[in-house]
């Protein structure tokens, strides 16, 4: 039975598990929209910017496990979808990027809008090609696919020539579905493991990360509960672990609790889990360096190439996330092992996480973190870009759900909107809440209408300080009173999200707030609160304007 070239591509992700494609479209890759149109097991979504296209796949590969797919055309289209592969690659979260390229016949001419897309993408991506020859499209499909969820998790980008696409008449047989690799620890490795754990005064857990997924939370939390050793979650890796558990310490990154920070440097043991341990986590690999003396390190990863490559390690471990930690959950240590660290880190991050009782300003973000808590059903899904308001979220909201928290390790601003609606439409049923500062919202606000075209219940909750907060607290430290290209003059967030057809309410105290919330939460479709907040008000840590000019 001969296909074309274009169907057959369809039918190689149908075969391999894909539910759903988000795209910009463009004419150099019309026969594969043709095709998708009839396809009726993959959902096809036209977005509005190719940047929210690959952040909508990076979420959706960041929730299911399996690669998020983006189809963008060449040239402006791939260049503004890169941004997204960026995120995927360092965020180690599976997804395959398409894009239509110019004619064989045309290449090397610079033709219209034509890039050498494997030597752009190879730096940012797992695997980047393109594939010229149309019979071979099932090879390069199950490949793309095992490259992207085996390992590391990460992008592949494969380019598609425009005029292979039309072929027809071709015979190649689609290819099985391709399983993900699922390497066991080895038993011995396991019974060193739990000695190093066992000779240790004061050791600690670093979790999520690479191939993390639910089973391995309840696995691991199962572990680290029996034995008693503190866990605290690497940077937006907060889901990793359920906030109710009695050893959960709290997460690391930008602004963690100072009690965490003393535990980490006082720990002799370190176990880490899924994490790279990079720059945001470990504070510039200050927190813990590279050759960590006094310090033991085991760490565990799918990824032979991550062990070793920054840190000096006494006892890598490879394996499948979800096998090392149902392997620890069931290891039979003889009851030996029995710390009371987990606890009292524990109450101490129950502490850390408890937003204050009175207000410090007319819109005190810790208050309005407390009546989030008290409002949002606890398993929301909250996103978020990069700005200094995800601090509020981080230290405050608990990520009690799995998944419940898509943000970027990147820290890319803009996230936040187009992982929103990618994780609407996967868990339709779940409340989802794209957290945003003005600054942040603006880079992806158009991805609204993909939410409103899909008819999506989203909640924006937007703090609108008029500046680039994160950068404006770093001038403050660096160059006081000396404030530079950091000022924004916004627009109406309210009627803007009105002209979507959604609802907006603009708020600037803690009551009108707490109106606004209880107002969303009886709404349907998409919701916008639009906070008015105060300059000096910029970090979740407690310092302001003011006292980073004292400092």
């Amino acid at each position: 039975m001969t296909k074309t070239a274009a169907r057959l591509l369809v039918d190689c992700l149908v075969e391999q598990g894909a539910t759903r494609a988000f795209t910009v479209p463009g004419e150099s890759f019309l026969p594969v929209l043709d095709a998708l149109s009839d396809c009726q097991a993959i959902q096809t979504v036209t977005c509005r910017q190719e940047g929210g296209v690959t952040f909508m796949a990076c979420a959706d590969g960041a929730m299911t496990g399996q690669p998020g797919i983006a189809f963008v055309t060449r040239g402006p289209g791939a260049t503004n979808a890169s941004i997204g592969v960026h995120v995927a690659m360092q965020d180690s979260q599976p997804m395959i990027l398409f894009i239509g390229d110019v004619d064989r016949s045309m290449r090397d001419r610079e033709g219209f809008q034509e890039v050498d897309f494997p030597a752009f993408f190879t730096p940012i991506a797992k695997w980047a090609a393109r594939i010229d020859d149309a019979n071979r499209i099932p090879e390069y499909i199950a490949r793309a696919w095992s490259t992207a969820i085996s390992g590391r998790p990460g992008p592949v980008v494969l380019a598609l020539p425009e005029d292979m696409l039309h072929e027809e008449g071709i015979t190649a047989p689609v290819r099985p579905a391709v399983t993900k690799p699922a390497q066991a620890p080895c038993p011995d490795v396991m019974a060193t493991m739990m000695q190093l754990i066992g000779d240790a005064a004061a050791p600690l857990a670093i979790v999520g990360g690479a191939g993390w997924n639910e089973r391995t939370r309840h696995y691991f939390t199962e572990f680290a509960e029996r034995i008693g050793i503190p866990v605290a979650t690497a940077f937006r890796r907060q889901d990793s672990i359920p906030p109710s558990s009695a050893i959960y310490s709290g997460n690391l990154g930008y602004g963690p609790n100072p009690k965490l920070v003393q535990r980490v440097k006082a720990a002799d043991l370190l176990l880490v889990v899924g994490g790279r341990m990079g720059e945001a986590t470990t504070d510039g690999y200050t927190l813990v360096t590279p050759d960590h003396p006094d310090q033991v390190l085991i760490h565990v990863h799918p990824d032979p190439n991550e062990l070793g490559r920054v840190y000096r390690t006494d006892l890598p471990i490879c394996a499948d996330m979800a096998e090392f930690a149902e392997s620890a959950a069931l290891w039979d240590d003889g009851d030996l092992i029995d710390f009371d660290c987990g606890a009292q880190a524990h109450a101490e991050w129950l502490a850390w996480n408890s937003p204050r009782e009175e207000a410090q300003f007319d819109l005190d973000l810790a208050l309005a973190m407390a009546t989030c808590r008290r409002l949002l059903p606890v398993d929301a899904i909250i996103c978020n870009g990069a700005g200094n308001f995800a601090g509020w979220w981080h230290r405050y909201w608990p990520y009690a759900g799995y998944p419940s928290q898509l943000a970027p390790t990147a820290g890319a601003m803009g996230y936040g909107i187009p992982a929103a609606v990618a994780a609407a439409l996967r868990h339709p049923d779940r409340c989802v809440v794209a957290a945003a500062g003005d600054g942040d919202f603006l880079m992806n606000a158009q991805e609204l209408a993909t939410a409103a075209q899909y008819g999506l219940d989203l909640l924006v909750i937007l703090f609108d300080n008029s500046t680039y907060g994160t950068i404006r607290m770093h001038q403050e430290r660096e160059y006081p009173g000396r404030e530079a290209s950091t000022h924004l003059a916004n627009p109406d967030f309210t009627r803007m999200a009105e002209s979507y057809g959604g609802w907006g309410k603009r708020v600037a105290t803690n009551a009108e707030f707490d109106a606004a919330l209880e107002e969303a939460m009886g709404r349907k479709g998409v919701r916008l609160i639009h906070c008015i907040t105060d300059i000096e008000q910029l970090s979740a840590g407690g310092a302001t304007v003011s006292g980073l000019r004292d400092s």
